[in-house]
């Protein structure tokens, strides 16, 4: 039975309590929690034992959530990394590029697994596209959210963007060329809207508009790629396809459509998009990783690749700031 101990049980942290509880083969063996508010509605309604000291709950584990505030991600994961305690935290890995490297580099030493928390890979809408070849070299992103104080604590980019950074830097094979951003602060002191295009050597652009004062939420991806676009919505777990019908598509709606190069067959296809609890699923993988000894699916190169490019992005934003 693998012991676990979550810390940090707020809004995000209630939900891993409770997909814990289902997930074979674990047992919570507490929790960590400075706010008395938090501690004593968890202790009341989930009857999970409250641990007042940090390390003394990591030396009664042999795993770690951390689902803190990120300003507290570092000194909790180096405490269970160096107990020789597997980690799994909330994206991002760290507060800082500083951190996220000593991070690196303490996993690489040590024989712990360590994932971190972008949720999105778990995506129902997003596995289901999976079965496609995706080679995208146009992608189109929105990812907008309603205010929401919790959160704020970092920029837009930490908060909402660097879901799809990650999802990107896992699927174009090929290192960044340039960036450019620009953002603006309205309800906060960090960026609140931010406007991104990234190009890659390969030619794969990539434009991402991430806020968090939208009177609507989004989440959606587009790709576009030869003979086929993939719409993904993250946020209402659809999925979509128009793409040069072949014969694998004998059972897709199709139409034919007159082109300069002669006429084609162009099928519509919606993949089946599977019942997923994206956050279950991304614990359940963490807790197998530990099991059979694998590597998990978001590590913490993966994590701090997303931080990279996040943080390019925001010095990009301070610089036109500055210059403007």
């Amino acid at each position: 039975m693998l012991k676990i101990g979550v810390f940090g049980v707020g809004h995000l942290g209630k939900f891993h309590l409770n997909n814990w509880k289902e997930i074979k083969g674990v047992e919570i063996v507490g929790f960590y929690d400075p706010s008395d508010v938090n501690a004593q509605e968890v202790s009341e309604k989930y009857q999970i034992a409250r641990f007042l000291d940090p390390e003394r709950l990591m030396d009664a584990c042999d795993a770690c959530d951390i689902v803190a505030p990120t300003n507290h991600h570092f000194a909790l994961c180096e405490k269970a990394i160096k107990k020789g305690k597997h980690v799994f935290v909330e994206k991002p890995l760290a507060n800082t590029m500083e951190e996220a490297r000593a991070l690196v580099k303490l996993v690489k030493e040590s024989n712990v697994k360590m994932q971190v928390g972008h949720v999105e890979r778990f995506n129902p809408a997003y596995i289901a596209a999976q079965s496609l070849q995706l080679n995208p070299m146009f992608i189109e992103v929105h990812r907008l959210a309603q205010f929401n104080p919790r959160g704020t604590e970092v920029s837009v980019i930490l908060d909402l963007m660097i879901h799809d950074i990650d999802i990107i830097l896992s699927l174009v094979k090929s290192e960044v060329k340039s960036i450019s951003a620009s953002g603006v602060a309205v309800m906060t002191d960090t960026p609140d809207i931010a406007n991104v295009r990234i190009e890659f050597n390969n030619g794969c652009v990539v434009n991402l508009t991430s806020s968090r004062i939208s009177m609507k939420k989004m989440r959606k991806m587009r790709f576009f790629q030869k003979d086929a676009y993939i719409g993904i919505d993250f946020l209402n777990k659809k999925t979509e396809v128009i793409k040069l019908k072949t014969p694998q598509d004998l059972d897709a709606f199709s139409f034919d459509l007159d082109t300069p190069h002669g006429k084609r067959t162009i099928a519509m296809i919606n993949p089946l998009v599977p019942e997923v609890n994206a956050i279950k699923m991304e614990l359940e993988k963490f807790r197998d990783a530990i099991v059979d000894n694998t590597p998990t699916l978001v590590s913490e190169v993966d994590g701090y690749r997303a931080m990279d490019i996040a943080h390019q992005i925001i010095n990009k934003i301070k610089n036109l700031s500055i210059n403007s």
